[in-house]
């Protein structure tokens, strides 16, 4: 089986309170974009995962999130024989876009196939949370809604599809790093929120980055990034989650390969488009 394993982008994320296990309860607003990794899956009468990936800068042993989905669905069921997963990567690690949980998500649903489990989508999605907090929305697609850690999603109407410019620069930033120097003063509460007011109005204009301050402290060489978006009349420009890539929305594709052409000059650049959740499906299901 050779499926495709989307990349999204947070078009809004609110830090509401530091929880007591140590993580951050979040309101945030992720979306699909059409930039994908490749994962294929050959069924062997060996035992055990072998997992290949062509990133080498990616681990390719048993901390990878892919293998750790298929051993947890391999335990769970006390599936005997073995799998030999393949990956071929386009979106870029510690950038913001989850690709490793996409990948997770993507393994859970085409393993669910090639083994016969039967599982059903709530299912899959508690295997996800076990994962990681980006994993479940993987398994939903086009623009969700998601709470707790993140991991509490739900489905929110389509935005009409948008063009997507994103910016991907050559280094990484760690998720817990950014969450680790977030300021308590940064925090929102439910009655500013404006994700709540974005699903209102629909204006994506409205929409912020709680964490987009503390990344910009650390790379202030993103800043004009966003900027420049700005300056080429994007719909919204953001951070991708802790990043470090930048996005730009534009509705209209002249402007967006026009600010293409001039970024790609100076920073790794791609134009993809949002991915509506039909149209995600869809992608994904012709692979299957």
């Amino acid at each position: 089986m050779r499926i495709k394993s989307f990349a999204k982008v947070n078009l809004g994320l609110e830090v509401i309170r530091k929880r007591e296990d140590g993580y951050h309860e979040i309101r945030t607003l992720l979306q699909a974009v059409s930039l994908y990794d490749v994962l294929e899956f050959h069924k062997t009468p060996e035992e055990g995962i072998v997992l290949k990936g062509d990133d080498p800068t990616i681990s390719w042993e048993s901390d990878n999130l892919i293998y750790r989905a298929a051993l947890l669905l391999k335990r769970d069921h006390r599936l005997s024989g073995g799998i030999e997963i393949q990956a071929t990567k386009s979106i870029p690690p510690g950038k913001g876009l989850g690709g490793g949980s996409s990948n997770a998500a993507m393994t859970l649903y085409a393993l669910n196939e090639i083994w016969e489990l039967n599982l059903n989508e709530k299912a899959l999605m508690d295997f996800g949370k076990k994962l990681g907090a980006d994993v479940p929305f993987f398994l939903k697609g086009g623009l969700c809604l998601g709470k707790g850690r993140g991991d509490d999603v739900a489905p929110v109407p389509d935005l009409k599809p948008l063009w997507c410019l994103l910016v991907l620069p050559r280094f990484s930033i760690s998720t817990s790093s950014v969450y680790g120097q977030l300021q308590p003063s940064l925090t929102s509460k439910s009655k500013d929120s404006k994700i709540i007011k974005f699903l209102d109005s629909r204006q994506l204009g409205l929409l912020e980055n709680g964490l987009e301050e503390t990344v910009f402290r650390s790379s202030p060489q993103l800043k004009p990034i966003k900027a420049y978006f700005q300056d080429q009349g994007s719909e919204l420009s953001l951070v991708s989650g802790s990043g470090s890539a930048v996005f730009g929305l534009f509705s209209d594709r002249d402007r967006a390969e026009k600010a293409f052409k001039e970024l790609e000059k100076k920073y790794p650049s791609v134009l993809v488009e949002t991915l509506p959740r039909e149209q995600y499906w869809e992608n994904i299901r012709a692979g299957v």
